[in-house]
């Protein structure tokens, strides 16, 4: 049912963003499958390292901005009503702020216990196994399992970074770096076992505390840029890397029009959409209602991301429109 979406509440797609969107589905469900597959085998070897450990426990967190995404993807496609005027895009800023917050969590939790256990001096201990006859110690199928689970990410993780840009989804930006980052965990696993396996038995601890950092990170990138957007700050990139430049091509679209003297743009994204408050100066007094409908409906012909769009005539521009962004 998502795979055939075509409108993001009032908001029809464009076929470019139909087939994108068709295609980020279907990488989030292999995602899916994929990750509960590699929970499974890593369940089977995790032994007594702390890597592994929390290198396993990374792997169920990962599940989490997959599953908002696709839960996101119910709510936004429900067109604006009484009770909620703006429709429901913000579920998707919900999402990501969601998998930001429990990354923080969890993984400041992980970093604690590591950082304890390594403190402590505590020997993490790898058994062996019985396989064939032959005593194999569980060590290496550990590195052979954490070798092999790391092939998938660098295939979706590239797949979801394309698509991210194109369905101006944070939600799927963020899902997408953290897949293409998963390499690290997987050596910082390894180093930690082959560690245990020489001697060195600090190594799994300092290992595990690695991959813990990188998980905070993670969730405060995330949670961070989630909040952000949920307080309205000024519409950014995918990857919010700069403002939005949307912005600065509807200004200059307004300025084309004859009866405009100035404009400026207030605008903040919805979670996939934007919604915008564009005010101009007229030339004269007085405009005719029909001059500011056609500007309205020339915003919204720019780019398929605009929902929603206020055409405002005032005496001057507001403040905050001005100028240059205030960091």
């Amino acid at each position: 049912m998502i795979g055939r979406m075509t409108s993001m509440g009032r908001t029809d797609l464009p076929p470019a963003q139909q087939a994108a969107l068709r295609s980020a589905v279907r990488w989030e469900w292999f995602t899916i499958a994929y990750t509960c597959v590699t929970i499974a085998l890593i369940a089977l070897v995790v032994g007594g390292s702390q890597a592994m450990k929390t290198a396993w426990i990374e792997d169920m967190l990962s599940l989490i901005p997959q599953v908002s995404f696709l839960v996101a993807l119910l709510l936004i496609r429900h067109r604006p009503t009484r009770g909620f005027p703006y429709g429901l895009h913000r579920a998707m800023g919900v999402g990501h702020l969601v998998a930001g917050v429990a990354l923080l969590a969890i993984g400041g939790s992980l970093a604690v216990e590591s950082a304890i256990g390594l403190l402590r001096g505590e020997h993490p201990a790898i058994g062996t196994v019985n396989v064939f006859g032959q005593t194999i110690w569980l060590g290496w199928f550990m590195v052979a399992v954490m070798s092999v689970i790391v092939i998938g990410p660098f295939f979706y993780g590239h797949a979801k970074a394309k698509l991210a840009p194109v369905l101006h989804n944070k939600v799927l930006y963020a899902d997408a770096d953290m897949a293409k980052a998963d390499w690290t965990t997987t050596v910082a696993s390894i180093v930690g076992v082959l560690g245990i396996g020489i001697g060195w038995w600090w190594l799994d601890g300092a290992a595990a505390i690695f991959i813990s950092a990188g998980i905070v990170w993670d969730g405060w990138r995330n949670a961070r840029s989630a909040v952000l957007d949920l307080i309205d700050q000024r519409a950014r990139t995918h990857d919010d890397a700069a403002p939005h430049p949307l912005a600065d091509r509807i200004v200059a679209s307004l300025e084309t029009l004859p009866w405009v003297a100035q404009a400026s743009v207030r605008m903040r994204d919805m979670g996939q959409v934007f919604h915008v408050e564009a005010f101009v100066v007229p030339r004269r007094r007085r405009v005719r209602l029909a001059r500011v409908e056609a500007a309205r409906s020339q915003i919204a012909e720019l780019d398929w991301k605009v929902q929603d769009v206020i055409v405002v005539p005032v005496a001057s521009l507001p403040e905050e429109t001005r100028g240059k962004e205030r960091t």
